[in-house]
């Protein structure tokens, strides 16, 4: 490993045009070396026909990034995945890594890839989206064999999430987290989906209370591109981020 230079390269494409949490999480969990290359899209609300409209740019932003000799690319926001559904997502995946030579990724079918790896086919969710959203997701999990044993939600729009308070959504993981998993003491893992919800630092609260996995995007994201990697990895996750990352 080059002691001055990152040893991995994972381009992100959030769906804002700017960066925060993505980030800012990111450096917390992924192993030293490990870099972030993130662009944006625009997208206005949870939608198809909003995320339709980001199509065009889509295609861009993933020859940007492999432009910079990024190792991977993957597709933040599983609000887009879910809307699109898992036939049209994972279509447009595959068009993508044909195009770029990269390898390509969404932050759900990350999790859907880290879910079955830790044996969870039954689990329970934990959301700050609209009902359409999550049913939306529910349905693309199902088509992967996950099945959600309860959903518990706090819905928000797209613009009331990107200016919630770190604190308070750190709050709001635990509380949904909880109600979620006691809702469903068969679920063998629980999800809380959206890049733009500040909630690492209750994964392991949340872990050690139930005794259950917690993914979080950037947690399966880092996870399946850490998996996925052809070469022995320098430096591995600290697993006091949570089982994903300890599970490689």
């Amino acid at each position: 490993m080059n002691p001055i230079a990152p040893w991995f390269q994972l381009g992100y494409i959030i769906p804002h045009l700017y960066t925060d949490m993505d980030a800012y999480q990111f450096y917390r969990v992924a192993p030293e070396g490990m870099m972030l290359l993130t662009t944006g899209l625009d997208l206005q609300e949870y939608s198809l026909a909003a995320v339709e409209a980001q199509l065009p740019v889509l295609w861009h932003r993933f020859d940007l990034l492999a432009a910079k000799n990024v190792d991977r690319i993957a597709l933040s926001g599983v609000p887009v995945a879910s809307a699109l559904g898992r036939g049209r997502m994972r279509e447009i995946l595959s068009q993508a890594q044909a195009r770029t030579g990269v390898p390509c990724d969404t932050d759900l079918e990350a999790h859907i890839a880290a879910l079955k790896h830790l044996g969870a086919t039954r689990i329970a969710l934990a959301s700050r989206w609209p009902d359409a959203v999550n049913g939306a997701l529910t349905r693309y999990l199902a088509e992967a064999g996950i099945e959600v044993l309860t959903c518990r939600a706090r819905p928000r729009s797209l613009e009331q999430n990107k200016h919630a308070a770190a604190d308070a959504d750190h709050l709001l993981a635990l509380e949904l987290g909880r109600e979620a998993l006691r809702a469903a003491p068969a679920a063998q893992a629980l999800l809380m989906p959206g890049g733009l919800w500040f909630a690492i630092h209750a994964v392991r609260m949340l872990e050690e209370q139930f005794d259950r996995p917690v993914l979080l995007n950037i947690l399966s994201t880092t996870w399946a591109a850490l998996h996925a990697c052809s070469r022995p990895l320098p430096q591995r996750p600290d697993p006091k981020w949570g089982r994903a990352l300890s599970n490689l």
